[in-house]
């Protein structure tokens, strides 16, 4: 049978999720966590600083002390049994919810850094950035209206808050009902930029109850200004600063 058909239906936009938009907000906390775009040179990266929570590392700033570092750790020993971060997750599970470095050290980070030339390494730390941080950060964005620039300014709150409280310090939730509790989002008839910007107060007040985020620069020079400039849908080019540092990102 032949005819004419009507138009395709319309996409839904893909924010965040889509992969030119995913390798930005990888460049965004990279230049943040890391002080450079290139997030995938990030990988091997582990030390401690000094805030509180043992070592930070690999893309995104798992540590020890949160647990989230052994969650990538038992992932990998799954898809790779008998590699040579394995042994070390009796200490990972021992020293959480501390600083210590008890177990670890040296052995440690040299096995972390030279398993990140492991493919299967590299897929367990992106797998547990996405499953822990990335997708519920998408999700609830998504479930507020928001566009790509605000399914990043949640995801990056989830990177360094994480989803609850832990040891009187606000995670994203506490951050997201501070904010609704000042403006609507859009999904609520809201304006995406004031909920944005209602949202980055809280997150601010939140930084700000820890030492280790007293810079908020990450929040005020470089998210507040996509927001300001209207790039709800994270459009190129982004120019910002961190730390004093200046960005721009082309392209995706």
């Amino acid at each position: 049978m032949t005819g004419c058909t009507g138009p395709e239906p319309a996409t839904e936009d893909a924010g965040l999720r889509d992969p030119a938009k995913k390798r930005i907000a990888m460049q965004l906390v990279s230049s943040a966590e890391n002080s450079s775009l290139d997030w995938r040179a990030q990988y091997a990266y582990i030390e401690d600083i000094d805030d509180g929570r043992g070592y930070t590392a690999g893309i995104i700033g798992f540590c020890s002390g949160t647990g989230d570092l052994r969650d990538v750790v038992e992932r990998y020993a799954a898809a790779r049994p008998g590699n040579p971060l394995e042994r070390f997750l009796p200490a990972l599970r021992t020293v959480e919810g501390s600083a210590s470095h008890a177990g670890l050290g040296r052995p440690f980070t040299d096995a972390w850094a030279k398993a990140a030339d492991d493919p299967e390494f590299r897929s367990a730390q992106d797998g547990e950035r996405d499953r822990a941080y990335f997708d519920p950060a998408v999700e609830r964005a998504r479930g507020d209206g928001l566009g790509a620039l605000g399914q990043f300014i949640y995801y990056d709150a989830y990177v360094m808050h994480g989803a609850g409280d832990t040891d009187g310090e606000d995670g994203f939730t506490t951050i997201r009902r501070r904010a609704l509790s000042t403006a609507r989002p859009p999904a609520k008839g809201g304006d995406e930029q004031a909920y944005l910007d209602a949202f980055l107060d809280a997150r601010v007040a939140a930084m700000r109850q820890e030492a280790a985020h007293s810079d908020t620069s990450r929040v005020e020079t470089a998210q507040r200004v996509f927001v300001r400039e209207g790039k709800l849908g994270l459009e190129t080019p982004l120019r910002w600063k961190v730390y004093g540092d200046s960005y721009r990102v082309d392209g995706g």
